[in-house]
């Protein structure tokens, strides 16, 4: 496969981010994707050249602190309310 199939992953799921923004859970995934195709064209484009690999661990490692804290806000906001939309995340309320 070649590199630009991590370009094509981020773009689809920037486009299903847009689309799709009623669910948190989505958002999370299309997140989790987006940096999924990040980490594959990083690493792609690193195992290339002669530079060292150490920047997609730390964007593996970031994406997964991401991970948990949105997990984490996931849980807390389905005990609070009991659903996961989105619209519930309110700036205005606070």
């Amino acid at each position: 496969m070649s590199v630009y199939f991590g370009v094509l992953v981020v773009f689809v799921s920037i486009v299903t981010l847009s689309v799709q923004r009623t669910h948190f859970l989505m958002a999370l995934l299309c997140l989790e994707a987006m940096m999924l195709g990040l980490f594959y064209f990083l690493a792609k484009l690193l195992f290339m050249g002669s530079l060292e690999i150490y920047l997609s661990f730390v964007l593996l490692t970031f994406s997964a602190c991401e991970a948990c804290v949105g997990l984490a806000l996931l849980v807390s906001l389905a005990r609070m309310f009991g659903k996961d939309y989105l619209s519930i995340i309110s700036l205005h309320k606070c």
